[in-house]
C-alpha cells in the first residue's frame, strides 16, 4: 500500500478539504473529461452548450457553510485548489453569477446559472459516501450527454463512483507487487518492515517515495510543504477581525500571540506555556482555514491546524530542531495518514471528527515522537494514544462552518499529540493496544455514528447552541 506524503499534505485552500478542495477538483475533473474521447459523443455535430451540478448528502447539509458552491464554480472556470488566488476568487464567482456562463481556458463558453443550475439537494443521498456530487453535460436542445458521479472522501480525494468500487475492491487484496519498497498497510506490516530492514518509519518512506521521485525532488517537495505550513500560521497571527460565514466568531490568534510574546519577553513563569503556544498556532491555521485562505491537508483542512502547530512548537521548543528533522517528521506523519486512511476514514462526513482531528493528533504525535528520537515501536504507540483518546468524537460545526467547535478542536488535538509523543517516549515501546486496533475500532465507531454527528449539522452543538 503507497499513499504518497504529497497526497496526504496538499497544498490547497480552505475551509474545507472535503466541502471546498474535493468539489473543486471534481469539478477540475469533469472539464477535463468534456475534453477527453472518454465518453460516446451521438455525432460530430453535437457540443457541450450547458453544465448542470447537484450536491448530496452532507456536501447538501453543510455545503453553502463549507463554500462547496462556490468551490464548484471556481472549479468549473479551471481554478484549482493549489493554485487559485483567494484574493481574487470572489471577482471569479460575481462573473459567472453576472454572465451566467461558464468560461474555462481551452473550452467553449457554457451555460451555467449558479442560482438554478447547482443544486443542494438534501433528499436524494447517493450510495457510495456522504459527500457525493453530480456533474452533468447538455447539448443546445436540453439532452443530456454525460453524467459523472464523484465522491469526495476526505483530504481533498476525489474518486468517480466506479473508482471507489475499486478502492474498496483492493482494501481486501494484500500489498505485495506495489511497487515500492517497503508497502506496509498496516502498523503490523510496517514495524515488521522495520525490524526486518534495521530502518526507522521515515527511512522506509523515504525509499517508497524515491521510487518515485528523485532525493532532491522529495526534499524540495517536503520543504515547500513546511513553508506552506509555515506561512499559513504567520498569517493567521497576524489576521484579525470577524471570520466569514454569519456567527460573527472573532480571530482569537493574534491577540493570544501578543500576550504570550510579552510573557515571554518579560521571562514571564507561565506552568502553561507549552500548551499555550501549541494552541495558539494550531487555533492559527484554522483561523486562516475558517477565512478561505492557503492552507495544507494535515490530513484534511478542518484538522489543518495540529500538524503545523506541533512542528512549530518542536522548532520553537527544541534546540537540535533542524530542515531534516522537519522533514522526518513529515515523512512520519504521513506513514502513519496513509495506514489511517487505507483501513478506516479521514473524512468527517464518513466517521466523524475522530476521523480528521484524530487522526490529525495521531499522526503529529507520531511524527514528534520519531524526531525526538523515539524507536518505531514507540512511534507506533505514540499514534495509538493519541487516536485513542479521539474515538467517537463527533462533527457537528455550528452552521456548518469550520469554526466552532473546529478550531479550538485542533488547539486541544495538537496538546493531546504532544502528551501521546511524550507518554509513549517513557515507554518501551510496549503497549497493550496496538495501533492498527484502534484504527479498526475508529472505523467501527465511525460507521455506528448517526449521521447528524458526521458533518449533517444536524446533532450535537450544531442544533444546541443558538446561532448568533
Amino acid at each position: 500500500m503507497f499513499l504518497s506524503v504529497f497526497d496526504v499534505f496538499k497544498i490547497g485552500v480552505g475551509p474545507s478539504s472535503s466541502h471546498t478542495m474535493g468539489p473543486m477538483s471534481a469539478a477540475n475533473r469533469f472539464l477535463d473529461l468534456l475534453l477527453s474521447n472518454e465518453w460516446p459523443r451521438p455525432s460530430s455535430n453535437v457540443h457541450v452548450t450547458s453544465l448542470k451540478v447537484s450536491l448530496h448528502g452532507s456536501l447538501a447539509y453543510t455545503g453553502i457553510g463549507h463554500g462547496t458552491g462556490r468551490a464548484v464554480v471556481l472549479g468549473l472556470m479551471g481554478e484549482r485548489p493549489d493554485t487559485v488566488d483567494p484574493d481574487h476568487m470572489d471577482a471569479i464567482i460575481a462573473e459567472v453569477e453576472r454572465t451566467g456562463r461558464i468560461n474555462p481556458a481551452g473550452h467553449p463558453a457554457y451555460e451555467f446559472q449558479p442560482k438554478t443550475d447547482l443544486v443542494f439537494d438534501k433528499k436524494t443521498p447517493l450510495p457510495g459516501h456522504a459527500n457525493g456530487m453530480s456533474f452533468s453535460a447538455f447539448d443546445r436542445d436540453d439532452r443530456l450527454l454525460v453524467k459523472r458521479i464523484y465522491y469526495s472522501v476526505g483530504g481533498g480525494f476525489v474518486v468517480t463512483d466506479t473508482e471507489l468500487e475499486q478502492m474498496r475492491a483492493n482494501k481486501s487484496k494484500p500489498a505485495a507487487g506495489e511497487r515500492v519498497p517497503f508497502p506496509f498497510a498496516t502498523a503490523k506490516q510496517m514495524l515488521e518492515m522495520s525490524t526486518r530492514s534495521g530502518l526507522t518509519i521515515a527511512q522506509m518512506k523515504r525509499a517508497n517515495e524515491e521510487s518515485h521521485m528523485s532525493s532532491e525532488e522529495l526534499d524540495a517537495g517536503l520543504d515547500r510543504l513546511w513553508t506552506a505550513m509555515n506561512s499559513c500560521i504567520d498569517r493567521g497571527l497576524k489576521g484579525e477581525g470577524v471570520m466569514p460565514g454569519g456567527l460573527n466568531v472573532r480571530r482569537r490568534a493574534r491577540k493570544i500571540h501578543d500576550k504570550l510574546q510579552e510573557e515571554w519577553r518579560s521571562n514571564h513563569v507561565n506552568p502553561l506555556l507549552a500548551n499555550d503556544w501549541l494552541s495558539v498556532y494550531a487555533m492559527a491555521v484554522n483561523e486562516e482555514n475558517a477565512a478561505g485562505g492557503r492552507v495544507v491537508t494535515a490530513p484534511t483542512n478542518g484538522a489543518a491546524g495540529v500538524i503545523p502547530a506541533t512542528i512549530r512548537y518542536y522548532t520553537h521548543f527544541h534546540e537540535d530542531a533542524d530542515a531534516h528533522g522537519i522533514r522526518e517528521y513529515l515523512l512520519t506523519a504521513a506513514a502513519i495518514g496513509g495506514i489511517i486512511k487505507h483501513n478506516a476514514s479521514i473524512s468527517g462526513a464518513e466517521v466523524g471528527c475522530q476521523g480528521e482531528v484524530g487522526s490529525a493528533a495521531a499522526m503529529a504525535a507520531a511524527g514528534l515522537a520519531a524526531v525526538m528520537g523515539g524507536s518505531p515501536e514507540q512511534i507506533e504507540n505514540a499514534a495509538e494514544i493519541a487516536l485513542e483518546h479521539h474515538l467517537g468524537m463527533t462533527c457537528d460545526p455550528i452552521a456548518g462552518l469550520v469554526q466552532v467547535p473546529c478550531i479550538e478542536r485542533n488547539a486541544l488535538g495538537a496538546v493531546k499529540a504532544v502528551t501521546a509523543a511524550s507518554l509513549a517516549l517513557k515507554g518501551d515501546g510496549q503497549h497493550f493496544v496496538p495501533l492498527d486496533a484502534c484504527i479498526e475500532t475508529m472505523r467501527q465507531t465511525g460507521n455506528d455514528m448517526s449521521e447528524k454527528y458526521k458533518e449533517t449539522s444536524t446533532g450535537g452543538l450544531a442544533v444546541n447552541v443558538v446561532e448568533c
